[in-house]
């Protein structure tokens, strides 16, 4: 059998039912992706049909790589947090063209590609303090729920107080309030694509109380990814900046270890780590996929492709080998015929998507060790500083900075490590120079 062959299923104690089952399961509970990405870098000014198709072929090529040359039953595709720091700080803030940004991240995914061919992998994941790589993810946590606050109207500038409450006799707020009190009942209650079911729930009273326009159809051919097609490889002479390192350097850092950490994680609930080493079975070629995927995302035309963490919810089910991978790559597939309904994907329907998933990311803060104050200081001026500057970027440069320092005045200087100094002398000069 073909497929004994290839993903060894007896051998993982699984079966094609159970796989497609956990392939079904990731689908739904990371298919708000579809309606997001489109929504955020639609409005970097690229084209949101053109983006819909370009995260569909991220999230194929990558579910196809990560399942038939690595076997992991972990999904791929364009990440959160990473798309937000494209479109609210790229280049809403730092006036990056879009092209310029996804140059950007075509140059981070081959740096990726290069350091998982290299021995220098595991060194450099090891290298970034883990106070740290939890800080980060909980701050763009922390950004990405207070984005889906802002754009959905619940939260607005206000000059006396910086931010205040919005309108909330407004249909549109009301609507994204309610969506996120559904969404948040539906993940509470451990239902199988909560955050998807939430969304859909929403556009449907969206259209039956008039605050959402009826879509012109249901199916139709799959949108022409051309408008932003291979801008990233056409403008990377573009790429002559300081600030543009630094871009790089963010997609590089984040990207690292928010798919190592995400691969571990599944790996640990799949029962694919050796007991007596600790090491993952095939994270080499799995890395190397998210690598590869990342870098073909970008010249499809979308921010960096990552793994998904709700590929857990697959693994819970059953999912063993990357046999389901390839199932949630075919979904995808039938997915990309149904961009009319991304007319009704509004910021109201899809701010509950943002503050859930910023939830759930807010919860690495317990594996930070707070009682000590030198962990704690750059721990937590890279969460708020990611809130505060609307920038992703700052706050780790802030937390990276902080670091060094906190830790030397501890007699702690031997644990900070060359990468880390070298790191806070980069940020160091970009807030001297550039921000």
């Amino acid at each position: 059998m073909i497929l004994e062959q290839l993903f060894y299923l007896r051998e993982n104690r699984t079966s094609v039912r159970r796989e497609l089952i956990g392939g079904l399961t990731t689908f739904l509970a990371m298919s708000y992706i579809l309606a997001v990405n489109p929504e955020l870098l639609g409005s970097t000014g690229m084209s949101k049909t053109a983006v819909f198709t370009a995260t569909i072929l991220a999230a194929i090529v990558g579910c196809l790589l990560m399942g038939l040359v690595a076997n992991f039953p972990v999904a791929l595709a364009p990440g959160m947090g990473l798309n937000a720091f494209f479109t609210y700080t790229v280049v809403q803030e730092w006036h990056i063209p879009w092209q310029t940004a996804l140059a950007g991240v075509f140059v981070a995914g081959i740096l990726f590609i290069l350091l998982t061919l290299s021995k220098l992998r595991d060194k450099l994941i090891n290298l970034i303090p883990s106070a740290l790589k939890y800080a980060v993810s909980a701050g763009i946590g922390l950004f990405i729920a207070f984005s889906g606050l802002q754009t959905s109207g619940i939260i607005v500038a206000n000059k006396s107080n910086a931010v205040a409450l919005g309108n909330l006799h407004s249909p549109t707020v009301l609507l994204a309030i309610f969506g996120i009190i559904v969404g948040i009942m539906l993940v509470t209650a451990n239902v199988t694509g909560g955050i998807f079911w939430g969304m859909f729930i929403t556009a449907a009273v969206g259209m039956i109380f008039g605050i959402i326009p009826l879509p012109t159809g249901i199916i139709s051919g799959v949108p022409s990814v051309q408008p932003i097609f291979g801008q990233a490889v056409t403008h990377l002479g573009n790429i002559n900046s300081f600030q543009m390192i630094i871009v790089i350097l963010t997609f590089f850092i984040i990207g690292l270890f928010d798919t190592s950490g995400t691969l571990v994680g599944v790996a640990t609930e799949a029962g694919m780590v050796d007991k007596e080493s600790g090491e993952v079975k095939g994270v080499g070629k799995a890395l190397f996929s998210g690598a590869l995927a990342t870098t073909l995302g970008a010249v499809f035309g979308t921010s960096p492709t990552t793994a998904y963490v709700e590929s857990t919810s697959g693994v819970a089910v059953g999912a063993r080998t990357g046999l389901s991978s390839v199932f949630v790559a075919l979904l995808f597939a039938i997915a990309a015929f149904f961009s009319p309904i991304l007319t009704v994907i509004t910021s109201a329907v899809t701010a509950s998507a943002l503050i859930i998933v910023g939830i759930l990311m807010l919860s690495n803060v317990q594996y930070i060790d707070w009682t000590k104050f030198e962990i704690a200081v750059p721990a937590f001026f890279t969460m708020i500083m990611m809130l505060l500057t609307y920038s992703i970027s700052e706050g780790l440069a802030v937390g990276f900075i902080f670091y060094p320092i906190t830790m030397t005045v501890k007699g702690r200087w031997r644990e900070v490590n060359a990468l880390m100094w070298t790191m806070m002398v980069v940020f160091i000069l970009y807030f001297a120079f550039v921000a």
